[in-house]
C-alpha cells in the first residue's frame, strides 16, 4: 500500500513542480471548495426531506408547496455549483496532463533514453508511446476523480454521521434466550457495520482486477502497434502478398485482447454479483433498518424519511471504496506503469554511455585501441588506430555482420558495449543511416530534420531538392491538419536522396553515412557523393560500407576486414 501511495506522490509532485503548478494547487483548492459545497447540498437535502414530508403528512398545502420552491432553488444552485465544478476540473486535468506528459517525453529523450530502452533486455518498457499517450491520460483523469470525491465523502461522513447521531437517539430492544439487549444509537453501528463487511467481500472478489487491467492496456497497446507497422510497410506487404501474414498476426494480437477479456468479464462478473446488487439497494436497507425505531413510536413519519436519508449518505460516504473499486483498480494499474515507466527512463538518462573513454582533440577524429562487442560479450570490430583529418574523404569498408553500423551508433555516442579511446574534433556532426527518417510535414520538413522548416530560406531547402534530382517534391507539403510524414510515395532510393539534400542543406563539419546510398545505383550515387564533395569541400565525409563507390575522387580506404589502408586513385 505504501508503495502505491509513493508513487501517486512522485507523479502528482511532476505536475505540482511544472510551470503555474501553484496557481494550479490554488485551481485544485477552488476545485475542492465548490465539491465540498455539494455536502452543504446533501445537508440541506436531508433537513428539507424532514420538513417536506412532515407537511405532506400533515396535509399542509401551503407547506408542501413551499417546500416544492425550496427544492428547486437546491436543485438550481447545485448545478450552477456542480458545472463550473466539472468546467475547472476539466481545465485543471488537461494541465497537469500536460505537465506529466513534457516530463515524460523530456525523460524519453533526454541522453537518447528512447534508443537504450528499446535496447535494454533487462529492464525493457513495453508500448512507450501508450505510458505517454494513455496512461498519462488516463492517471490523471482517475486520480482527480477520485481524489475530489474521497475528500467530498470524507466530509460529508463527518457531517451526515453528526445529523444521523443527533436523529437516531433512540435504542434497538432484542430479545434473546431470555435477554433483553439494548442497543443505543444502534443506527450508527448498523452502518459502519454493514459497510465493512460489504467492503471485505468487495476487495476479495475484485483484488485480480489491477493485474487483468494492466494486462488488457499492454495487449491493446500491441494490437495497435502491429497495425501501425503495417500501415508503414503498406508497399512491402502488397508486393509480398502478405496480406494473409498481416491478417493473421491480428488476429492472433486480437485473440490475446478478447482472451484477457474474458478473464476481465469473470472477474467483473463476479465482482458485480455482489456490487450491482448492493448499489441497488443501498437507498432502500437505510428505510429497514430505521423501521424498528418508527414502528416503535420513536420517530414520526417525516422523522423516519429524514433519518433514512442521513443513513443513506452515510453509507454511501462509507462506501465510496467499494463504488469507485473499479476505478481505483486502474488507477493503481496506471500509475504502476506510469511510474514504472518514468523511473527506467530517468535512470536511462542519467547513466553513463561511455563505452569507451572520450576525449576532444583539436580538429581530427582519433580512435585507438577500439573494440566493440555484443551486449553479451561477443567480439565484433576492431580499430588498432586510425585518425581522420579535416576535409578528408574515408571510406570504411567491412563485411556485413563485422558491426559497421555498430561502429556509427558508437562514433554517435550510442553504443556502450565496447572500449578504447576516441578523441572527437570541434564542430558539428551529422549521421545519415541507411534507412532515411522522415518526420511528419512533408519534402521540406524532411530536408530541414531536425530543425523547424523556418530556420532555413525556403528558396535554400527547393535549390537542395532540386540538386539531390527531387524537383518534383517542390512545392509539395501534406495537407493542413493530415497526418503522416508526406513521404509515403517515395522510393528507398528517393528517400535516401531527400537524406542527401538534408545533409547539403545543413552543412556539418563532419558527415557519417551508414550505408546511407545503398539504395541507388552506380551512376547516381556516384553522381550524389561528388555532388556532396563539390559542395561541402570542407566537410570530413565518413562513408561506412560494404562495396566501394566507384569513381570516388581521392578518398582514404579502411579495409575493416583486416584493418588495412590503401588510397583510392582519383577519379
Amino acid at each position: 500500500m505504501l508503495h502505491i501511495v509513493r508513487q501517486f506522490i512522485r507523479l502528482l509532485g511532476i505536475c505540482i513542480r511544472a510551470p503555474g503548478g501553484k496557481a494550479q494547487v490554488a485551481l485544485f483548492a477552488i476545485i475542492v471548495a465548490l465539491e465540498l459545497g455539494s455536502v452543504y447540498v446533501g445537508v440541506r437535502l436531508v433537513q428539507w426531506t424532514g420538513a417536506f414530508y412532515a407537511a405532506i403528512q400533515k396535509i399542509d398545502g401551503p407547506e408542501t408547496v413551499r417546500q416544492i420552491g425550496v427544492f428547486a432553488i437546491i436543485v438550481a444552485l447545485n448545478s450552477v455549483r456542480g458545472l463550473t465544478a466539472d468546467y475547472l476540473r476539466k481545465k485543471l486535468e488537461i494541465a497537469w496532463r500536460g505537465a506529466l506528459t513534457d516530463h515524460a517525453i523530456d525523460l524519453w529523450t533526454t541522453n537518447k533514453a528512447y534508443w537504450h530502452l528499446a535496447q535494454s533486455s533487462t529492464d525493457r518498457i513495453d508500448n512507450p508511446d501508450q505510458r505517454i499517450a494513455d496512461d498519462c491520460r488516463i492517471f490523471i483523469n482517475r486520480i482527480l476523480g477520485e481524489a475530489l470525491d474521497l475528500i467530498s465523502r470524507i466530509v460529508g461522513l463527518a457531517s451526515y454521521l453528526a445529523i444521523l447521531w443527533s436523529l437516531s437517539n433512540f435504542p434497538l430492544s432484542l430479545g434473546f434466550i431470555g435477554i433483553d439487549l439494548q442497543i443505543p444509537r444502534y443506527m450508527i453501528w448498523a452502518a459502519f457495520i454493514y459497510v465493512a463487511l460489504s467492503t471485505a467481500i468487495t476487495h476479495f472478489l475484485g483484488q485480480p482486477l489491477k493485474r487483468l487491467l494492466s494486462e488488457q492496456q499492454r495487449r491493446e497497446a500491441n494490437f495497435r502497434f502491429s497495425m501501425a507497422r503495417w500501415r508503414t510497410a503498406f508497399d512491402e506487404v502488397a508486393l509480398a502478398n502478405g496480406e494473409a501474414a498481416e491478417k493473421a498476426t491480428l488476429r492472433a494480437r486480437f485473440d490475446d485482447i478478447a482472451d484477457n477479456w474474458l478473464k476481465l468479464m469473470r472477474r467483473e462478473l463476479a465482482l458485480g454479483a455482489f456490487t450491482f446488487p448492493f448499489k441497488h439497494t443501498v437507498l432502500r436497507i437505510p428505510l429497514f433498518v430505521a423501521l424498528p425505531g418508527y414502528i416503535a413510536g420513536h420517530v414520526a413519519f417525516g422523522g423516519l424519511m429524514q433519518l433514512s436519508m442521513a443513513f443513506s449518505n452515510v453509507v454511501t460516504d462509507l462506501s465510496w471504496f467499494i463504488f469507485s473499486y473499479r476505478d481505483l483498480s486502474e488507477l493503481v494499474a496506471t500509475s504502476s506503469r506510469l511510474d514504472r515507466f518514468m523511473q527506467a527512463a530517468q535512470a536511462e538518462a542519467a547513466h553513463d554511455r561511455a563505452g569507451f573513454r572520450r576525449s576532444k582533440s583539436g580538429d581530427a577524429l582519433r580512435l585507438k585501441n577500439v573494440f566493440l562487442r555484443t551486449p553479451d560479450g561477443k567480439p565484433l570490430l576492431s580499430l588498432r588506430e586510425l585518425t581522420i583529418g579535416p576535409g578528408e574523404t574515408v571510406c570504411l569498408r567491412g563485411a556485413s555482420g563485422i558491426g559497421k553500423t555498430i561502429l556509427t551508433k558508437s562514433l554517435a555516442g550510442l553504443w556502450r558495449h565496447g572500449s578504447g579511446d576516441v578523441a572527437f574534433p570541434a564542430g558539428g556532426w551529422m549521421f545519415l543511416p541507411q534507412k532515411a527518417y522522415m518526420p511528419e510535414g512533408g519534402p521540406f520538413a524532411g530536408a530541414a530534420y531536425p530543425y523547424p522548416v523556418a530556420s532555413f530560406d525556403r528558396h535554400a531547402i527547393a535549390e537542395v531538392l532540386g540538386a539531390v534530382g527531387l524537383s518534383r517534391l517542390v512545392g509539395e507539403g501534406p495537407e493542413p491538419g493530415a497526418q503522416g510524414d508526406g513521404t509515403d510515395s517515395l522510393s528507398g532510393g528517393e528517400l535516401q536522396r531527400l537524406a542527401i539534400a538534408r545533409l547539403l542543406l545543413h552543412r556539418p563539419d563532419w558527415a557519417v553515412l551508414d550505408e546511407a546510398t545503398s539504395a541507388l545505383d552506380d551512376a547516381a550515387e556516384t553522381e550524389l557523393l561528388s555532388l556532396v564533395r563539390e559542395r561541402l569541400k570542407n566537410t570530413t565525409l565518413i562513408l561506412i560500407t560494404h562495396r566501394l563507390p566507384e569513381k570516388l575522387a581521392a578518398a582514404r580506404l579502411i579495409n575493416l576486414d583486416n584493418d588495412t589502408e590503401k588510397l583510392v586513385a582519383t577519379a
